[in-house]
Order: C-alpha cells, then sequence, then structure tokens
C-alpha cells in the first residue's frame, strides 16, 4: 500500500542553504528504493507543500529515518521553518484520467 507525505511549510527569512539542502533531500529521496513521486508547490501567500510518495510503509519509513534525511530535519527546525505540518496517509484508492 502506497504512502503519501504531505508537508506543509513556511520558511523563516532569511533561510540561507535551504534551497541548495533541499534540492539535495528531493535527489536522495528519488534514489531510494520504493520512491514514487515527489513534488512541491509554492502559494502566493508563501506557504510551500511538498507531495512525496513512497510504495510501501518500509520505503516510507526509510525515508523517514535516513540519517542525512534526519540531519536536513533538525536544521530545518534549528534555521529555515516558521512553521510546517506533516500528514502521512495510507492510500486507500486511486484513479486517474488522460485526455
Amino acid at each position: 500500500m502506497a504512502v503519501v507525505t504531505v508537508f506543509r511549510s513556511r520558511l523563516r527569512e532569511p533561510h540561507e542553504g535551504y534551497d541548495e539542502t533541499a534540492d539535495q533531500m528531493e535527489d536522495a529521496a528519488r534514489a531510494m528504493p520504493g520512491f514514487v513521486d515527489f513534488k512541491t508547490f509554492r502559494a502566493e501567500d508563501g506557504e510551500r507543500v511538498s507531495i512525496v510518495v513512497f510504495d510501501s510503509p518500509d520505503a516510507h519509513a526509510a525515508w523517514r529515518d535516513d540519517p542525512q534525511h534526519r540531519v536536513a530535519q533538525q536544521r530545518g527546525r534549528e534555521e529555515w521553518y516558521a512553521e510546517y505540518h506533516i500528514q502521512v496517509c495510507s492510500l486507500e484508492y486511486e484513479h486517474s484520467f488522460r485526455h
């Protein structure tokens, strides 16, 4: 069963080093076994939303607990984020359409 993480955040000013670390973390997530997708969206009011999908709870847990990711998480709390909210969801149903 796929696991979807919705990560909503707002950055502090300044947030020096954030963009480089975020790019590194996205690359690292994409390299993890079980990775499915990673997208980030930015709203006009400054809120950022990242949606990360792994193909199983085990793959998600491996990413959550990755040592490099843990260091970036700690740095985010200490230096970059004004606030964040994380939701981790199990995918129950999926449907798509493409014209």
